[in-house]
């Protein structure tokens, strides 16, 4: 997820895996008190803001999950699971550009990524670059994902039309 440059990885690590715990059981709002604990000990793991947005995803405060995904990228610039994570927040708060921004940064981490490939696709549709969505879109499905999103993906593929010119928003 992150660059194994920083010393304190493991550290950081150890610090949330409490409260990755209390994520897989879905008690969010535990695991949002055990992160902001892990933060008040230590505000540079990258890993607790990680988790905490993605606690704060699961719970619908979506802003809030933005800043969270923010603060890990601060700390751990190369955290392609917080950059792919921001990606998909920032689409569905209306930011379509911000979300490209994201993705690309997560795909230049990862070349070939599904699922910064997948962020890319949708972050596009969302801003009605349908042209540029279909190709991170098929792209997306060569690397073979889980059968429910290659549906879904194949579903979406299929509203956009084939050979429709692309539409941009003006921003």
């Amino acid at each position: 997820m992150a660059a194994r440059e920083d010393p304190q990885d493991p550290q950081h690590w150890t610090a949330v895996e409490e409260a990755t715990e209390l994520l897989h059981e879905e008690r969010y709002r535990d695991a949002l008190a055990e992160l902001r604990r892990v933060l008040q000990e230590d505000p540079r793991n990258p890993y607790a803001f990680f988790f905490t947005g993605v606690a704060f995803f699961e719970i619908g405060e979506l802003e809030a999950a933005r800043d969270a995904y923010s603060a890990s990228i601060r700390l751990a610039p190369k955290h392609l699971g917080a950059r792919v994570a921001l990606s998909h927040v920032l689409r569905q708060l209306g930011d379509a550009r911000g979300a490209i921004k994201e993705g690309m940064a997560a795909l230049e981490l990862a070349p070939g990524d599904g699922d910064a490939l997948y962020a890319l696709g949708v972050a596009h549709h969302a801003r009605g670059d349908d042209a540029a969505a279909r190709k991170y879109l098929e792209a997306f499905l060569a690397t073979n994902p889980e059968f429910e999103v290659a549906v879904e993906t194949r579903q979406l593929l299929e509203s956009l039309g084939a050979g429709r010119a692309p539409t941009r928003d003006p921003d």
